[in-house]
């Protein structure tokens, strides 16, 4: 098309240009014909058959009926079709309702308690504004009995704030968790208000007595869904990796030879163990604050070996090609010695 364009242009007319490329003067007049459209909804831009504005009107009016809130859209088609109110399909109906914004609840009664919205969870600045605990069960020599697995989290850092062991499962052992972890990390009453602590909605969590310690120290409690681990998935992940571990020893005899054990292992995850979700640093150096300077000094250093190989390689394949010509080389930070 082009070519018949340009020819055109230098004085050959269409049927010429045709006939010199062999091809029918019909066709390139289609082709002429489909460029000048545009990608468009096909059919006429206003339906003969469109919906009516009163139409429209009397359906939102009827969805919005206090007799026929409780109606999905299909029943509320059918009631007013029979009663000759309108006469439209109830594909129409629901898409009216959709763009109104009536396909939900209509009633003004709300039949949801609230536990089903996902936990808001704020971007965190710095360590110590958002904890999280839970309990995990740990096996014992005796089939059906238990130890008991507390860890308090932070969520920025992942750091193991505090953790402990116990024969029992109640709410008291929860206290002592969040007071350890308060003064393990020397907080001030300031900086323990701004704690938001994240929490399933066990028995433990729930207690009312453990719900007025949280108060007395200013820290905000925050549930997650019922039945839904991903709602707190910090803590969950942590529990994960640390029975997942290859020297994790499935049973212990007693209490003594759990907090033996968890308390070398969380030294480890602490201060050796390098974490995917904070950059491959460990989450002392993340809670510290120095996974930004050791970030840095990383891509720098990737940047500084990504520039020396491009150096290197293109050195090899001008000396490669025998191209010799001179050229200061250490100036570019070669340090091959090749000629370029």
């Amino acid at each position: 098309m082009d070519l018949i364009v340009t020819s055109k242009a230098q004085g050959i007319n269409r049927s010429r240009t045709c006939a010199l490329l062999q091809i029918e003067e019909r066709r390139v007049r289609y082709w002429f014909t489909r460029l000048a459209l545009t990608d468009t909804k096909p059919g006429p831009v206003h339906a003969p058959h469109a919906l009516l504005a009163e139409e429209r009107q009397a359906i939102v009016a009827i969805a919005k009926d206090e007799q026929y809130v409780d109606d999905s859209h299909r029943v509320l088609t059918a009631k007013c079709v029979d009663a000759g109110e309108l006469a439209v399909s109830a594909s129409t109906v629901y898409r009216v309702m959709r763009n109104e914004g009536l396909t939900t609840d209509r009633s003004g009664r709300s039949h949801r308690n609230g536990n089903s919205r996902k936990p808001d969870r704020p971007e965190l600045t710095g360590p110590n504004q958002r904890w999280c605990w839970d309990i995990s069960y740990l096996r014992t020599l005796v089939a059906g009995t238990f130890l008991y697995l507390y860890a308090l989290l932070d969520e920025y850092s992942r750091k193991v704030v505090a953790f402990r062991i116990s024969w029992y499962i109640v709410n008291a052992e929860g206290k002592e968790l969040i007071n350890e972890g308060i003064e393990k990390e020397g907080l001030t009453e300031e900086q323990v208000e701004i704690i938001a602590l994240f929490n399933d909605h066990g028995t433990q969590m729930k207690a009312k007595s453990f719900k007025k310690f949280l108060e007395d120290h200013g820290i905000s409690q925050k549930f997650a869904r019922p039945r839904t681990p991903n709602d707190n998935p910090f803590v969950e992940s942590l529990f994960a990796t640390t029975k997942g571990a290859q020297e994790y020893p499935d049973v212990f005899t007693d209490d003594i030879e759990a907090i033996t054990y968890f308390t070398a292992y969380f030294d480890f995850y602490n201060n050796v163990r390098r974490h995917g979700g904070i950059g491959y640093v460990t989450p002392v150096q993340r809670h510290c604050g120095e996974d930004k300077a050791i970030l840095t000094l990383r891509s720098e250093r990737l940047a500084e070996a990504r520039r020396m190989r491009l150096l290197k390689n293109r050195c090899a394949i001008k000396n490669s090609a025998g191209i010799k010509e001179s050229h200061d080389y250490r100036k570019e930070g070669c340090l091959t010695g090749c000629s370029i």
